[in-house]
């Protein structure tokens, strides 16, 4: 038992000195370095790149043995390709490292670190924007729905027309049918009110895209890929309501479970809350 006490005071002793030595300045230079390893990480699952991080490791592997059984030229050779792979990885992800600077660029400064949206009237914008997607959906209305959040969208919404309107079903219908001048492109939400309509947005380069998926979905997924918006889309062919984020498609989503995601997304802190529209749905088949 002694033992035990005294190996238990030298470990406690040890973790005070460990403590004492650590500043503050150790601590953020720790959380900076962790939180750029997680970027990392997220980064590599959302390339399918995890091969290519593998093939890196392997190749550190083998320059590190060849460098400890003193093989000088087979360590000269790896060392070379170890540099010229560096500079052929800069070229081969030149377009996802251009989206991650376009997205610190435009974000906003007090929105760097969170992407919540002013509260204002967006509760109302995501119950008009889910229940004019089900009205959609049902005849087959296509739509492009694009959720601000922390990165600015106004080179965007210059390419539209500026509207400034409060969401309403009726109001987000009339932009989408098919012979308003203004259903070709994307409306765009900001704090809640629609800044503007018939946007145009990237198209997404991903060749992993289903050929199944039209240019609308395609413009959804490239606008998630290079901001944090959150885009809602409704097919034209299949009436499917789509959601694209951080340059992922979630499809054939029912009303109810578009409001929640929607939710979870912009309005973190409320997403636990039963949602509106199923609220509104269960009540009126009450009164039926």
């Amino acid at each position: 038992m002694e033992r035990v006490t005294e190996f238990l005071a030298t470990v406690w002793s040890y973790i005070v000195n460990i403590v004492q030595l650590v500043s503050f300045w150790d601590i953020l230079d720790m959380a900076i370095i962790a939180f750029f390893i997680y970027k990392l990480l997220t980064f590599v699952r959302k390339t399918n790149s995890a091969s290519l991080i593998k093939g890196i490791f392997l190749l550190l592997a083998a320059l590190w043995f060849s460098n400890v059984l003193h093989l000088s030229v087979v360590n000269y050779l790896l060392s070379r390709a170890f540099e010229m792979g560096l500079f052929m990885l800069i070229v081969v992800f030149q377009p996802e490292i251009r989206s991650i600077l376009e997205k610190v660029g435009n974000s906003k400064l007090s929105g760097l670190f969170s992407g919540k949206q002013p509260a204002g009237n967006l509760e109302n914008a995501i119950l008009q924007t889910v229940l004019a997607c089900s009205d959609m959906s049902d005849t087959r209305t296509g739509a492009l729905i694009v959720f601000e959040r922390s990165n600015n969208l106004d080179a965007y919404i210059k390419t539209g027309t500026i509207v400034d309107a409060a969401p309403a079903v009726e109001l987000l219908k009339n932009i989408f049918y098919n012979k308003a001048p203004l259903h070709d492109g994307a409306v765009i939400i900001r704090g809640g009110r629609i800044a503007g309509a018939a946007c145009m947005l990237p198209l997404s380069g991903n060749s992993n895209i289903s050929s199944a998926l039209g240019m609308r979905h395609r413009a959804g997924i490239g606008m998630s890929e290079k901001s944090d918006a959150v885009v809602v889309i409704v097919s034209e062919e299949t009436g499917d309501i789509s959601v694209a984020t951080e340059g992922m498609l979630r499809r054939g989503l029912k009303p109810d479970t578009l409001e929640k995601l929607i939710r979870a997304e912009l309005m973190p802190d409320d997403s636990e809350k039963k949602g509106i529209f199923k609220s509104r749905k269960s009540r009126k088949s009450a009164e039926e």
